[in-house]
C-alpha cells in the first residue's frame, strides 16, 4: 500500500497538547484525526480535576487554539487566575472540542492499542517511508485498523503510573493490597474522603503530586479526628519539592513547596527520607511498609491506606513496531534526555526544541507532550504547545516556521544543589556564599566549563551558555 498525502495526521490523545496539535494542523488546512481513549477530551486531567494547577490561565491555553475559540466568541478566563484541572477541561478543552472545525475530527472512547506501518514490521527497511501508518483502534464496537500519513503521539503517561516498589517493579505485596493503594492524586477532600477520614495514610513520592496529597490530608485532619499522614521519599534532598518560595516566578508553585515544608517542620506530617520501598505486609488488618535505607531494612506503619505519588512512565508497547530513538533510562525522546535527566545537578534549563528533537528514525512519527519527557516529571504545558506548533509546521512543509522554535519558561527560583536543605538559604551552588541571582550559580558553572575550567557540576553547561548569550535562560518546573 502506497502513502496517500490526503490521509489524515493521526493524533493520539485528546488532552491539552493533543488538541493544540489538532488546532495547529487544522489552521494549516491539513486533515486530522484525534483518538481519545476516554469518554471525553481531557479525561486524564479529569482524574485529578480537583487539583488547582500552579500555572495561571495564560500558560494553560495554546495561542492558535485561543484564536480559533475567540473567533467563535469564546471569552478567555482571567489570565492570572489559577484553574483546577476540571476548570481547564470545562472552560477550555470541552469548548475547543465542540468547535465545528475540530469536532468532526475527534473520536472519544477510541483507544489506540498499537501503531505500525501498513504491511511492514520494525525490521523491514525497503520503501518503509512510503507506506502509511496503521493504527489499531479499539472501540465499544470492536477493533479496527485506520491509516494515517503521519502520527503525533500525545497520549501522555498518566495511565501508566510507576509502581510503589523503588526498583521500578511492583513491591512485594503491592498487587495483593492494590485495593488500598491509590496512584496519583486521589480526591481526599471530595469523592474519596470516606477512604481517608479518620485513618492513617502513607504518601510515597517527592513531587508536586505528593505535596498536593499531603496538604489535602492535613486539611482533612483538621475536620476529621484520627486522620494522619506519613510521608516517605526515596531521596534525602527535598530542595526540588520545597522549591524557591517567593523567588519562584509561579507563586502558586512556590507556595506549594513552602506549605509542604511547613507541614513537616510543624510536625503535622511525619517524614522518612532515604526510604526505598520493597514490600507491603498486612498485620492485624493494617499495612506495614518495608523499605531499604542506608542503615538497612526499616519497617513503617501501621497504616490504613497508601498513596503512590511516584510518577508515571510512557507506554512503550504502543509503538513496539516503530523505529524510535529513546533515551536509555528516561525513555524520553533521545535528544531531550541529557537536558531533563533528574539525576543531573541542574537548574532545570531546557533549551527551545521542536520537530527535529521530537522526531525519530521512523519518518513522520513524533512524540510530544509529557510523553516526550518519558519518566522525567518536569513538563509544562507551554513546552508542549511550542512542540506541536513546530511539528505541525514541519508536517505542513513550512520548515522555516518549524525550525524557528522559541520558548520562555517561568523560573523556579531554586537552583538544585548538593547541599543540605537547611543550608540552601545561605550556600551557593558550590557550597560558597549564595549567588546574587537564583540562576547565577548555573551560569557561572557553565561559563567556567566553557572556558576549560572544572566548574562545579551544574548540568548542561553548553545549553546554558547558549541560552544566556541569546537571552533565553529559562527554568523548567522542577
Amino acid at each position: 500500500m502506497v502513502l496517500d498525502s490526503n490521509l489524515p495526521v493521526a493524533i493520539i490523545g485528546g488532552g491539552p497538547v493533543g488538541l493544540a496539535a489538532a488546532a495547529q494542523l487544522i489552521s494549516r488546512g491539513l486533515p486530522v484525526k484525534v483518538y481519545e481513549a476516554g469518554s471525553a477530551v481531557g479525561s486524564n486531567l479529569s482524574d485529578w480535576g480537583h487539583v488547582r494547577v500552579f500555572t495561571p490561565w495564560r500558560y494553560c491555553v495554546d495561542a492558535v487554539a485561543r484564536k480559533l475559540l475567540e473567533s467563535h466568541g469564546w471569552p478567555m478566563p482571567e489570565p492570572e487566575a489559577f484553574p483546577t484541572a476540571n476548570e481547564i477541561v470545562e472552560h477550555y478543552l470541552a469548548p475547543l472540542a465542540r468547535l465545528a472545525e475540530l469536532a468532526p475530527s475527534i473520536e472519544t472512547n477510541a483507544r489506540v492499542a498499537a501503531v505500525s506501518r501498513w504491511g511492514a514490521d520494525k525490521v523491514l527497511s525497503k520503501g518503509r517511508e512510503q507506506k502509511p501508518f496503521m493504527l489499531v483502534v479499539e472501540t465499544a464496537h470492536g477493533q479496527r485498523r485506520d491509516m494515517a500519513r503521519a502520527v503525533i503521539d500525545a497520549s501522555g503517561t498518566w495511565r501508566t503510573p510507576n509502581p510503589l516498589g523503588a526498583g521500578g517493579i511492583a513491591a512485594e505485596g503491592e498487587v495483593e493490597f492494590g485495593d488500598r493503594i491509590a496512584y496519583g492524586i486521589p480526591d481526599v477532600l471530595g469523592r474519596d474522603r470516606h477512604l481517608y477520614a479518620g485513618r492513617t495514610t502513607l504518601v510515597a513520592g517527592s513531587g508536586h503530586s505528593a505535596a498536593n496529597a499531603l496538604l489535602d490530608l492535613a486539611r482533612l485532619a483538621q475536620a476529621e479526628p484520627g486522620t494522619s499522614a506519613l510521608w516517605v521519599t526515596r531521596g534525602a534532598d527535598l530542595v526540588r519539592i520545597y522549591g524557591g518560595g517567593d523567588a519562584d516566578a509561579l507563586p502558586a508553585r512556590g507556595e506549594l513547596g513552602s506549605d509542604t515544608r511547613d507541614l513537616v517542620e510543624s510536625g503535622r506530617v511525619r517524614l522518612a527520607t532515604g526510604f526505598a520501598t520493597v514490600a507491603i505486609r498486612e498485620v492485624d488488618g493494617r499495612l506495614m511498609v518495608e523499605g531499604q535505607t542506608k542503615d538497612g531494612l526499616r519497617t513503617l506503619g501501621p497504616v490504613d491506606r497508601i498513596i503512590a505519588a511516584t510518577g508515571q512512565r510512557p507506554d512503550l508497547a504502543l509503538t513496539r513496531e516503530l523505529r524510535l530513538d529513546l533515551d536509555p533510562w528516561l525513555e524520553s525522546v533521545k535528544a531531550l534526555g541529557p537536558l531533563i535527566d533528574p539525576n543531573e545537578h541542574s537548574c532545570g534549563d531546557v533549551p527551545p526544541h521542536g520537530h527535529r528533537e521530537l522526531s525519530h528514525p521512523e519518518q513522520d512519527f513524533y512524540t510530544v507532550g509529557i510523553k516526550s519527557y518519558g519518566r522525567a516529571p518536569t513538563f509544562l504545558l507551554l513546552t508542549g504547545y511550542e512542540q506541536v506548533r513546530s511539528v505541525a509546521a514541519a508536517i505542513a512543509g513550512d520548515m522555516a516556521a518549524a525550525d524557528a522554535v522559541h520558548l520562555s519558561l517561568p523560573e523556579t527560583g531554586v537552583c538544585v544543589v548538593p547541599v543540605s536543605v537547611s543550608n540552601t538559604s545561605s550556600q551557593g551552588c558550590c557550597g560558597g556564599p549564595a549567588p546574587a541571582a537564583v540562576d547565577a550559580c548555573c551560569v557561572a558553572d557553565a561559563e567556567a566549563k566553557a572556558g576549560g575550567k572544572a566548574g562545579c557540576g551544574c548540568g548542561n553547561t553548553q545549553a546554558i551558555v547558549a541560552a544566556r548569550s541569546s537571552e533565553q535562560v529559562m527554568d523548567a518546573a522542577r
